[in-house]
């Protein structure tokens, strides 16, 4: 293969790829790296307010991103979006599965102890990874199954594999978010077309809206006591920026892993591979 070839791999030109929770600290940075590799993004979010930056972002490539509203537990509404994204693009060739997140309700602490933890806050975090994760795949994935081609990119996480203290729904549902990963690459590639494929990420560390509250002090912006934990278990002794991830992502929606499905991929500093002693 000559590099003309290898630079194809990574040319998304004329591929639609539709990011979940595509407002969020990854989610748009993952819109703007895939803008970049001249594909086509649609950003799905209920909260579209960060959304005007993110475009700003992507000039003079902004044409090729589309802002849609939409809830991914929401069946109606996602649909209502498939048909706003076939009317743009025609069709879709991925999806990135980047909607998800904790809330403290949902996790333990010296005032909130595991059996005290109140069902409603559970289930939020459940449902917006997992659900929010399957039900998206439903809508777009059919659209997928009805080509006989497509990728489908899920976010896990390191708390998948390693669950983490405190975090119980989170771990427990980032975990569902992978058997799911698995499960669904052995069924599409089954039932529908072995060119659909499947496959999730997991990452390490990253400062998000949603996790900030656990690694640092808000008034001063230091690490807490977990954030230093977690600091010292990793390898490359820092947090991962958005930007670390781009590879693991380019490479999982392109055809340079045409052969990959049903994986879970780590990113995290080696995190996973620190045994502490």
């Amino acid at each position: 293969m000559d590099s003309a070839e290898l630079n194809r791999l990574y040319d998304f030109s004329g591929k639609t790829v539709v990011i979940t929770g595509g407002t969020g600290i990854l989610g748009g940075e993952f819109a703007c790296a895939l803008v970049g590799c001249g594909a086509n993004v649609a950003i799905l979010d209920r909260n579209l307010d960060p959304v005007q930056h993110i475009l700003e972002l992507m000039e003079p490539r902004a044409n090729r991103a589309v802002a849609i509203n939409a809830d991914v537990l929401n069946l109606d509404s996602l649909r209502k979006a498939a048909e706003t994204v076939r009317e743009k693009f025609g069709k879709v060739d991925g999806l990135l599965n980047a909607a998800g997140g904790n809330k403290p309700q949902a996790t333990t602490s010296t005032d909130l102890r595991f059996f005290d933890l109140p069902p409603d806050a559970l289930r939020w975090v459940f449902d917006l990874n997992l659900m929010g994760t399957i039900l998206p795949t439903q809508v777009f994935g059919k659209m997928m199954a009805e080509k006989g081609e497509g990728v489908i990119l899920n976010i896990s996480s390191m708390s998948a594999i390693r669950p983490l203290t405190r975090v119980v729904a989170y771990s427990a549902a980032k975990a569902g978010v992978s058997s799911f990963t698995q499960w669904l690459a052995v069924h599409v590639a089954q039932e529908y077309s072995p060119r659909i494929r499947v496959n999730a990420i997991a990452p390490g560390f990253f400062l998000t809206r949603q996790n900030r509250f656990l690694l640092t002090e808000e008034l001063t912006g230091n690490l807490t006591a977990r954030g230093k934990a977690i600091i010292s278990h990793t390898p490359m002794a820092r947090f991962g920026q958005p930007e670390d991830l781009f590879g693991a992502v380019l490479w999982l929606l392109s055809p340079a892993s045409a052969f990959v499905t049903g994986i879970v991929l780590p990113v995290d500093g080696g995190f996973s591979a620190f045994a502490g002693v």
